[in-house]
């Protein structure tokens, strides 16, 4: 649990007798001048992530057909030495306490493989596809079975790059690059064309798969490698689960119900990320049910604001009472299951 503390919480730790006087000075300098290695919502640290998202970003899905049209011999010198640059660039910050910028480049390291990969391909004549298909940028577009190489090559050099750079954001873009070999993998096997149905199923029980094994990682080491687990496992379980036909009530209905498990484990886990996507499941099964009683009245608008006002008495009620409630479902859990997932320990 991270706590926020100032100067007059020290203070009043002196006046209380817990520290001597003078302490609180001591303890007060150490703080401040102790390395920030933690993300927070600092600008600076705003600044790394949103500089990495670009680079990404314009490495990835935004790269125009013009680096195709250089030829594939120097799209694979140029995007190995990008790869090669920013991995030695963020190792050399890594060692030099800079963790933060660091890593996020060891992380654009790892999201660049797949171009190499895909470079790799065309040069030496392995590329599984005809030559229709040589825009990089299809692979972030179209489920297709070969693109298969260039996930098992991500997968492989982010775990690398793990062990070189323990930063938790490299586990984002392998597991990106692991949803998107799940539903490639599945058009492969379908040997046919994969529809939008089969797609919501395959990202819905990825996002299971995910959200398991960051239950696993959750609260074995000092860094927090669970959350961006969690954030993928999320986004593709109840992108997949939000996007389904329910064609009945009762459909509709378990979806709630489903978000309101989300919550419960928000809690359970002492994971936010849980309580948001719960909430806005369960906000938008209340906003159908309020369209479809309220529809075309002068009230509609008014519950719906209910509706908004109660999610954020939610917020508060759980940020009250979080860890009395946390306590209490614990109680509940089997001692066997929190001795075997140290998420539930924590």
């Amino acid at each position: 649990m991270t706590l926020k503390i100032d100067s007059s919480d020290l203070t009043r730790a002196v006046q209380a007798g817990v520290l001597q006087p003078g302490q609180d000075q001591a303890l007060l300098d150490f703080l401040q001048h102790a390395p920030h290695d933690r993300p927070s919502f600092q600008l600076s640290h705003v600044a790394y992530y949103f500089g990495a998202l670009l680079i990404i970003g314009a490495m990835g899905w935004l790269m125009t057909e013009a680096w195709m049209s250089i030829g594939d011999v120097a799209l694979l010198l140029i995007s190995g030495a990008y790869l090669l640059l920013f991995l030695l660039g963020g190792r050399s910050l890594w060692q030099r306490g800079q963790t933060i910028p660091g890593g996020l480049l060891a992380a654009v390291a790892v999201s660049l493989t797949p171009l190499v990969a895909f470079a790799v391909q065309r040069v030496f004549g392995l590329w599984p596809m005809d030559d229709t298909q040589t825009n990089y940028v299809d692979y972030y577009r179209y489920v297709q079975g070969g693109w298969l190489v260039m996930e098992v090559a991500t997968v492989i050099v982010g775990l690398l790059v793990l062990r070189l750079t323990p930063f938790p954001f490299i586990v984002m873009p392998v597991a990106v690059a692991l949803w998107f070999m799940s539903m490639d993998l599945s058009e492969l096997l379908h040997g046919e064309y994969f529809n939008w149905e089969q797609r919501r199923e395959v990202s819905l029980w990825f996002g299971l798969l995910i959200l398991l094994g960051s239950l696993l990682v959750d609260g074995r080491s000092k860094q927090d490698f669970a959350f961006w687990g969690y954030l993928a496992g999320l986004i593709a379980f109840w992108g997949g689960l939000s996007l389904m036909d329910s064609g009945s009530e009762l459909g509709k209905a378990l979806y709630c119900l489903i978000n309101l498990g989300l919550i419960g484990l928000a809690v359970l886990l002492r994971r936010p990320l849980f309580m948001v996507f719960g909430a806005i499941g369960v906000a938008g099964y209340l906003g159908y049910l309020a369209h479809d009683v309220f529809e075309d009245s002068l009230l509609f608008p008014v519950v719906v604001s209910l509706i908004g006002l109660g999610v954020i008495g939610m917020g508060m009620l759980y940020q009250k009472h979080r860890e009395s409630m946390t306590h209490a479902l614990r109680q509940r859990i089997p001692a066997s299951w929190q001795a075997i997932l140290p998420a539930l320990r924590r």
